[in-house]
């Protein structure tokens, strides 16, 4: 019995520390709205992955515009470096 305490003050403290982090509040919020689904999704789990996981989908956003950002750049100076070539030529 003595074993109890130790276990329960530390369950007493991760759940403070999902409720200063904001997990309890999210994950009541993603479990309320599929509550309320007036037809509930085939697969529950994929349902709270994409409305919990938000900012996750953000992350890949940002990630797929930077990368396309980067190429769009490596494009611009190859033409740069072209129009320099051909401007060259021409006064030449």
């Amino acid at each position: 019995m003595s074993n109890y305490k130790p276990n329960e003050s530390k369950r007493e403290e991760f759940r403070r520390y999902l409720e200063r982090s904001g997990v309890l509040d999210a994950l009541t919020k993603v479990l309320v709205s599929l509550y309320e689904e007036p037809e509930k999704p085939d697969d529950a789990l994929e349902y709270i992955k994409k409305h919990l996981g938000g900012t996750s989908g953000l992350t890949t956003e940002t990630e797929n515009l930077e990368k396309k950002l980067q190429d769009v750049e490596a494009e611009n100076r190859e033409l740069k470096t072209k129009l320099e070539k051909l401007n060259i030529a021409d006064e030449e």
